[in-house]
């Protein structure tokens, strides 16, 4: 039976993996059991084996599944018009979407997640920053260097580059959040940290 083009099965799964990942982030890998996630998923325990065989399988899929969320962050990169007139306002709005992609609370709650299971699962940690961080570092670095090939930036090492200009946007308020576990940037903070990284970067690589 489907319910708006969704079997039945493929919404309990979806709601177990939601309800999974608010206990991981609530109480972390080792603080959850598949009986919390059972009951907040509302199913029973036989239920989440059915669909996941054990908990380290869950937690696995639930963490690379974040990184499909980069794709339309991806896209957005890709997609930088080689314009000088339209550069900066170009870079700004990128800047302005990485920022507020990267800094929402689950975004934020999943990263220290992972860097908390890091020594449990170094592979799970070594998969999610292949396929997220370091896929997106390698498209941003390719827009760069179609934009130096234009002569609209000054590129040696486009990597480096594009580390740069993410270290320039999410230094501060990543660091911030991981450390003091505060509150989400306010809309003022996002625009201010970006219209000063993308200068800054420009000052550097136009």
């Amino acid at each position: 039976m489907e319910v708006n083009g969704q079997s039945r099965s493929a919404r309990k799964h979806q709601v177990i993996t939601e309800a999974a990942t608010t206990v991981f982030m609530e109480k972390g890998y080792s603080g959850t059991s598949m009986d919390d996630i059972a009951k907040l998923a509302g199913v029973s325990k036989q239920t989440v084996y059915k669909h996941f065989s054990d908990k380290e399988k869950l937690f696995t899929e639930i963490v690379l599944a974040t990184t499909d969320r980069l794709d339309g962050m991806i896209d957005l990169v890709a997609d930088i018009p080689a314009d000088a007139d339209t550069l900066e306002e170009s870079l700004t709005r990128l800047a302005r979407g990485l920022l507020t992609t990267l800094t929402q609370p689950q975004v934020l709650q999943l990263r220290r997640l992972i860097i908390a299971s890091a020594g449990t699962f170094p592979g799970l940690g070594t998969t999610w920053y292949e396929q997220g961080f370091e896929r997106g570092m390698a498209t941003l670095a390719s827009a760069f260097q179609r934009l130096a090939d234009h002569k609209l930036l000054r590129i040696d090492d486009p990597l480096l580059a594009a580390n740069h200009f993410s270290g320039l946007l999410l230094w501060a308020p990543v660091n911030k959040a991981m450390f003091t576990g505060g509150a989400q940037p306010t809309e003022a903070d996002l625009d201010r940290y970006t219209t000063a990284g993308v200068r800054a970067f420009l000052a550097a690589y136009r």
